[in-house]
């Protein structure tokens, strides 16, 4: 990889996107510090492609629906994992709406393009009272 990126700086061409950092410092902003419009506005285009049907395309758009879910006191997001291969990422997440409730097993998967993120997935499962096997959902 040193020999590809030294290549690169040689041509005077910028190495690739680290998109591992780019969706850990996007989930940091997003679910962490809950600060939904910067997360959006440093890391996702525009015209973002969602695929969630309760949510218009757009990055304004996103915002407008997710700002005050985020900002709501007592919510939690927390961050169990975070999968990268190549342009596309899993953020999976146990979102628990207020305290105490048992909340929802979260995958959010993205595109990346050219170091931003394009598109937008999601899977939610709320988590059950009783699970039919020992294995955990987290």
């Amino acid at each position: 990889m040193k020999r590809a990126l030294l290549s690169l700086a040689l041509l005077g061409a910028a190495p690739p996107p680290d998109n591992r950092a780019i969706v850990a410092d996007f989930a940091r902003l997003f679910y962490f510090e809950r600060d939904v419009k910067a997360a959006f506005n440093r890391y996702v285009v525009s015209d973002y492609v969602q695929h969630n049907p309760g949510i218009p395309d757009g990055r304004a758009a996103a915002v407008a629906a997710l700002a005050p879910m985020f900002s709501q006191p007592g919510r939690v997001f927390a961050i169990k994992r975070i999968l990268v291969d190549g342009d596309m990422a899993v953020i999976h997440i146990h979102a628990i709406p207020t305290p105490g409730s048992r909340g929802a097993s979260v995958f959010d998967m993205y595109r990346l393009k050219n170091g931003r993120i394009v598109e937008h997935w999601d899977a939610i499962q709320p988590v059950p009272e009783q699970a039919r096997n020992a294995h955990p959902m987290f």
